[in-house]
């Protein structure tokens, strides 16, 4: 958890409320110190000051996209205002609260968006289990899969390859062992429980 605000007591106050609930918290005056700690892009949320010394939140945000930064940023500000609300969002912060906000507002919003978090480091590590399992197939199991995947029976795949019927059946064996399936509805649920829709053709590709 990281707090960037240019206002000592707010981040005190803010990181004594998320210690209390057994957060892990790192605090920054500016802009500049937060993108000076290389450790700080690893947070699981970013809470982000709007009007600071120097760089402003919103500039800081521009600079975690540029760099490709994958942190959810939540905005508190005590000077917003909808425009810059809009602004905040349409660039991919996930919230802008005005400043006195309730804390346990902050604190539900805070775990949903660990929770969010914690589910998308879930689907990478599962799109990369998959990947893995893929890379292990050799060119002609990735062959066969892709005719599996088409929808073709064995005996047409045999045509196809101009092969046995038993030397298909050898190698769908294999890959779906590999794979570690047993059903070709398998294979499409692990495709698809791994990454978002429309990735099996990414992960097959």
């Amino acid at each position: 958890m990281c707090v960037v605000d240019d206002d000592a007591m707010v981040r005190t106050s803010l990181q004594m409320l998320l210690e209390v609930l057994g957060m892990r918290v790192s605090t920054y005056a500016d802009a500049a110190a937060f993108l000076a700690d290389p450790s700080a892009l690893g947070c699981d949320v970013l809470l982000l000051d709007v009007r600071m010394p120097g760089m402003s939140g919103l500039q800081l945000q521009a600079q975690l996209n540029e760099r490709h930064a994958d942190v959810p940023i939540l905005f508190i500000s005590g000077h917003g205002d909808i425009p810059m609300a809009v602004r905040a969002m349409r660039a991919g912060a996930l919230d802008f609260l005005q400043k006195p906000f309730n804390e346990q507002v902050l604190i539900d919003w805070i775990q949903t968006a660990i929770q969010r978090r914690e589910s998308a480091r879930d689907r990478a590590d599962g799109a990369d289990e998959v990947r893995r399992r893929l890379a292990s197939l050799t060119p002609r199991e990735r062959e066969v899969l892709d005719a599996v995947m088409e929808g073709k029976a064995n005996k047409v795949i045999a045509v196809d390859f101009g092969v046995s019927l038993k030397t298909v059946e050898q190698h769908r064996s294999r890959m779906m062992s590999k794979l570690g399936v047993r059903k070709v509805a398998d294979i499409f649920r692990l495709l698809q429980g791994a990454d978002p829709p429309d990735a099996g053709g990414a992960l097959l590709g």
